[in-house]
């Protein structure tokens, strides 16, 4: 079946006066070792959907994890005192709270079974992203990839092999907010397109200047595919079509805010 696609209002479209936003369903349970950008090409032809230039495929970090072996078994974590320490007071699992240390930078906050970290990867999240979502077996728990950033590298430079289009990747997960309730989709990873859009120095329709204004383009795009990308409906990938931007070497890295300007490390 052909992804039907979601349209949404926009001015900034590339020559058309709506983004369109496709689910990509069908992909398989991904495994270790998979090659990721090839799966997600070969379902695009069986639902006989076509690449385009400039398309942005937003793809859930789950699936870049589990391609990348990054799915561990708490059967055969040893909670270090640490993990013990915290599994009182907090009240989890002494095993999960260790996986949670071994990819932890420092603690930020703790709170009643809310644990806040930053990762090695800088990322400021709970349980360091660390989740048991959508992962079969019993006891088995994602980690982010690595290097989110490279995964995108790879996944964007295959895929314009592939499909002979210029094409950008985000690596969506969903994080909470400290100013806001609930959780949203935003940018770990990102390849070919930028993930900030500085429109200091620019003016406004009433023709005022803007002087603090850096919309976190990565992040809405994330957001955006969010919609259709719940946790239960299986659709890891979405592409969104229409939207300007020039090519890029930016990373998700540079949205992290700078520990300097962060008011709540």
């Amino acid at each position: 079946m052909r992804p039907r696609p979601v349209h949404l209002s926009s001015p900034a479209s590339c020559g058309k006066d709506s983004l369109q936003i496709f689910p990509l369903p069908g992909l398989p349970e991904i495994r270790r070792g998979q090659d990721l950008a090839a799966l997600i090409y070969r379902q695009s032809r069986r639902s006989r959907f076509a690449f385009a230039d400039c398309d942005v495929l937003i793809v859930a970090q789950k699936i870049v994890s589990k391609a990348e072996g990054r799915v561990v078994s708490l059967h055969g974590l040893k909670p270090s005192a640490d993990a013990l320490r915290l599994s009182r007071e907090l009240r989890q699992d002494s095993r999960f709270l260790e996986a949670v240390l071994r990819e932890t930078r420092r603690i930020v906050r703790r709170g009643p079974q809310t644990l806040i970290v930053e990762t090695h990867h800088g990322l400021v999240c709970a349980s360091a992203g660390v989740d048991r979502s959508n992962v079969p077996g019993k006891d088995r728990v994602a980690l982010l990839p690595r290097n989110p950033d490279a995964s995108a590298r790879k996944i964007a430079a295959r895929l314009r092999k592939l499909t002979g289009k210029r094409l950008a990747v985000v690596i969506s997960d969903t994080f909470g907010r400290p100013w806001r309730l609930g959780l949203t989709n935003v940018a770990i990873g990102a390849a070919g397109l930028p993930v900030l859009l500085d429109l200091r120095g620019s003016r406004d329709r009433a023709g005022k200047r803007l002087h603090a204004t850096i919309l976190a383009l990565a992040d809405d795009l994330a957001a955006a595919a969010g919609l259709l990308m719940g946790k239960g409906d299986g659709i890891p990938v979405v592409v969104i079509r229409g939207l300007r931007y020039p090519a890029s070497r930016d990373s998700a890295a540079r949205i992290i805010r700078p520990a300097s300007q962060d008011l709540f490390r």
